[in-house]
């Protein structure tokens, strides 16, 4: 008598084993990629959040509740649009609004900017809720609002070669061995060029002291790096006319033309023609307004990073990159969540690193933003004097060069444009 076998359970959990592994191999690129974005992002922009809590004198306590706010905001916004519609949506904190405050926080109690970040948050919320998201951008000429990025990201470049001038032992060094590495790893591979950097900084730091002296916070240093979870801090806001003007509004218009912008662009550029634009920018408005109380000054749509996770790189099938999105936010949640960790390792790297690393990183958007202001004849003029006034660091009547550069860019605009010539009408 013949008795068939069934199939064994070890061959059916081998074949189950095969199939997720099978499914891995096919999905690691996307996760790779949703890695890769979230190093740079901490590798650069993240830098100028920790020059802003300097130049606002902020506790570490206040400096890692920011940075667990703007990454668990952007971690969480990026898992839930990716996943709800099926697109690499990438979310980041606003990096053009942190390079703002690294003069505006000198000037305004920190209090009242969080009810400036509240305000601009809002008003970002509002904008994507009601559909008017590229009315609005059509309001502002694009030439002046590149221009007021690229004054803002200026002065961040120039600091690069400013800490040659450094009397601090081998800050020299340290400077001319990084900016001839970048262009190096420039050369080689753009997309790993400034987490390469970064880590070029730290060896020549660690082994030979180039820098040393010039620490962002000998306390910290004392204390040492402690690994473990964050605690928020809550921050009660205060609403000031003069921070919403000087603070809220730039954070708002910064927001929108230097992020949200180039972030639906880069979606666009994808072929994820159909991504609903107000949605997303409803979402991360959202997000910034749940998290402004414990120091996010602003989540939006990533544009530089978000192209490492939209292209072909993260997945040849453009269905199956919404997980490099999902992967980018949980990567954000995960490091976000060890924020303090984070904050004093950061604190222990001298300060020419640091603002090296910054400006280096910076280089692609102050590039793109002269290209944009200055790509129409008509409003040269008139762009490079938001430019020059943004750059200048200006400071009057409680206003930041921000809002000065962009104001007169635009009485400039307006007086400076030719006139329309009338058409003959025929008799």
């Amino acid at each position: 008598m013949t008795t068939q076998h069934s199939p064994t359970l070890p061959d059916a959990n081998g074949a189950i084993a095969r199939q997720r592994f099978s499914l891995f191999i096919d999905l690691f690129p996307a996760v790779l990629a949703g890695l890769i974005a979230v190093l740079i992002s901490y590798a650069g922009p993240m830098l100028l959040i920790f020059q802003a809590a300097q130049s606002a004198s902020l506790s570490a306590a206040q400096t890692s509740s920011w940075v667990w706010a703007v990454s668990i905001g952007s971690g969480c916004c990026g898992v839930w649009m990716s996943w709800r519609y099926k697109i690499p949506v990438i979310c980041a904190w606003n990096t053009p609004g942190a390079a703002l405050l690294v003069t505006g926080l000198a000037t305004v109690p920190y209090h009242q900017a969080i009810g400036a970040y509240i305000v601009a948050a809002a008003v970002i919320w509002l904008i994507g809720v009601t559909g008017i998201f590229e009315r609005v951008m059509r309001v502002i000429p694009k030439s002046l609002c590149a221009a007021m990025l690229a004054g803002i990201l200026f002065r961040f470049a120039v600091g690069v070669f400013a800490n040659a001038n450094s009397p601090v032992h081998g800050a020299a060094w340290l400077v001319t061995a990084m900016f001839v590495g970048y262009l190096l790893f420039k050369r080689r591979s753009a997309r790993y060029a400034i987490v390469l950097t970064l880590l070029l900084g730290v060896a020549l730091w660690k082994m030979l002291g180039w820098g040393e002296a010039v620490s962002a916070n000998e306390s910290v240093i004392a204390s040492g790096v402690h690994f473990g979870l964050t605690m928020p801090v809550w921050t009660t806001p205060a609403f000031s006319l003069s921070a919403i003007i000087s603070l809220g509004l730039p954070l708002a218009v910064l927001c929108l033309t230097g992020q949200q912008v180039p972030g639906v662009a880069v979606l666009r550029a994808a072929n994820f023609v159909n991504a609903p634009t107000g949605r997303l920018v409803a979402g991360t408005g959202l997000a910034s307004l749940l998290f402004a109380p414990f120091g996010a000054h602003g989540v939006n749509l990533a544009a530089i990073t978000a192209a490492i996770c939209t292209g072909p790189e993260a997945h040849h099938q453009a269905e199956k990159r919404w997980v490099a999105g999902v992967a980018c936010g949980v990567f954000y949640v995960l490091i976000g969540s060890f924020a303090g960790s984070l904050t004093a390792l950061f604190l222990h790297l001298p300060a020419a690193l640091i603002s090296t690393v910054a400006g280096l990183a910076l280089l692609g958007a102050i590039q793109n933003g002269l290209v944009g202001a200055f790509a129409e004849t008509t409003e040269r003029e008139a762009a490079l004097i938001t430019f020059i006034v943004t750059a200048s660091n200006l400071t009057l009547l409680g206003l930041g060069s921000a809002c000065w550069g962009i104001a007169l860019g635009i009485v400039s605009y307006f007086l400076l444009r030719p006139r329309q010539t009338a058409t003959p009408v025929k008799q």
